[in-house]
């Protein structure tokens, strides 16, 4: 029972950075875009 219940946490674990990953590179993305768009604002004037 002990060992089933660690290989479950490992992979929620594992899950958990494989989905952290995709996560961080959108929420970079959405950042880079207000940036651009704010630049972009900025220079319209």
């Amino acid at each position: 029972m002990k060992k089933l219940f660690a290989l479950s946490v490992s992979l929620s674990f594992l899950a958990l950075i494989l989905t952290g990953c995709n996560t961080v590179n959108g929420f970079g993305k959405d950042v880079k875009k207000v940036g651009e768009s704010l630049e972009g604002a900025s220079t319209k004037k």
